[in-house]
């Protein structure tokens, strides 16, 4: 399975095909962790990533270091530990937990002559194979196509050869200058598609600020149960599935709150560490209803080992990345859901340390209805009344 035998199977086509995931797929996973790290829960969200993706997972790999190798990530030793076993698993991919720069990711392909997938073109994957409308998949198409470009490379005749294209800059241009601009075309292209679909969301969510009832904006990461939580709270029919990033598509619905006020729930995106800055557009519309929300509901796996590093990086990004320094602060709340899945003492002593992180917050179920008519009662008190009610009459 030497890098030269399979040369021919891996040239770079224009189209970027080497560089997509199509499930499948048998895969390596290698994840990379600081020394001292334990990396099963690294591994554990991989592998996850993985089969959202629909890719076989028959082995993995954990290296502990302190800087990547500038042209492997991993290290020489490393990669012909893992060609070795991906040998003896019949592995036809390596799936790295990080982002590889060009540059390593080309050098790996050549060494091993296996495919080669890093964390951000796994996530892109996942979000093309999840989006559900066509703004979401226009902000998808150009993150991976800004993904895509600098990676473009030409091995042998695929992309070196001169071109002559009608359209092209002449006879000396090659395949992969015509490939790099028809990119660019498009992604200038989708550029104003967006532009064009964030000033419609804007009109219609001015009028839903000047007449409708106070909103709430549920935010947390990635299969933390907003969506069974937002369907236990509105009596919603939102995609449930154990899956990371089985909600792409924002969705709001009417819920009667027990002081008698309707107010407007919104299942956002889930957060994750380390998400590719090309999806940052994808974002869009859930980045302006937190902004807007007139409550923050945190929706937390209290069951997750890895519970307080995913607090962690959704306070992060709502609050240094959503949440400008001018923008009002909204109040917020935490629920810990998940509490039917706390069967251990261990796992009762992390969801313990948890509680007393964020507050104020409530341990919940939204699986069996556990506590959320708690849940419900501290939204209420929580929730901001508006200066007039007269406009929420329409909605009852």
């Amino acid at each position: 399975m030497g890098g030269r035998g399979l040369r021919r199977l891996l040239i770079e086509d224009y189209l970027g095909q080497r560089a997509r995931i199509y499930g499948g797929e048998r895969a390596l996973l290698i994840e990379v962790v600081p020394p001292g790290f334990d990396p099963r829960d690294r591994l554990a969200e991989l592998s996850a990533l993985a089969g959202t993706a629909g890719v076989v997972v028959v082995g993995t790999l954990a290296q502990h270091r302190a800087r990547p190798d500038p042209a492997t990530y991993i290290g020489k030793g490393k990669v012909l530990e893992a060609l070795h076993l991906a040998q003896q698993l019949a592995a036809d991919t390596l799936l790295f937990g990080v982002e590889l720069t060009p540059v390593q990711a080309r050098n790996l392909e050549e060494f091993t002559g296996l495919k080669i997938i890093d964390r951000s073109q796994l996530i892109l994957d996942i979000f093309a194979l999840h989006a559900g409308t066509k703004e979401a998949a226009v902000a998808v198409e150009l993150a991976q196509l800004q993904y895509l470009l600098p990676r473009l490379r030409g091995w042998g005749k695929a992309l070196s050869d001169p071109g002559g294209i009608v359209g092209t800059m002449g006879p000396g241009e090659t395949r992969l200058e015509q490939s790099r601009r028809a990119i660019r075309r498009r992604i200038h292209a989708l550029e104003r598609e967006l532009k064009e679909a964030e000033r419609a969301r804007e009109v219609r969510r001015a009028r839903r600020r000047r007449l409708g009832p106070p909103e709430i904006a549920l935010v947390g990461y990635t299969n933390s149960g907003k969506s069974t939580l937002f369907n236990a709270l509105t009596r919603g029919d939102a995609l449930v599935a154990d899956q990371l990033f089985a909600t792409l598509d924002t969705k709001v619905r009417r819920t009667l709150l027990p002081d008698g006020r309707i107010a407007l729930v919104t299942d956002t995106i889930g957060f994750i560490r380390d998400l590719p800055p090309q999806l940052i557009p994808a974002f869009h519309a859930t980045l302006e209803t937190i902004r807007e929300a007139n409550l923050i509901l945190f929706v937390i796996d209290a069951a997750s080992p890895a519970a307080l590093e995913h607090l962690a990086v959704v306070r992060r990004v709502v609050f240094e990345e959503v949440l400008k320094p001018t923008d009002p602060k909204p109040p917020v709340l935490y629920a810990l859901n998940k509490l039917d899945l706390l069967v251990t003492p261990e796992a009762w002593a992390r969801a313990e340390v948890l509680l007393g992180e964020a507050q104020p917050g409530i341990l919940v179920s939204a699986k069996t209805g556990e506590n959320l008519s708690e849940l419900r009662l501290l939204i209420a008190e929580y929730l901001p009344r508006k200066p007039t009610e007269a406009a929420l009459a329409q909605y009852h």
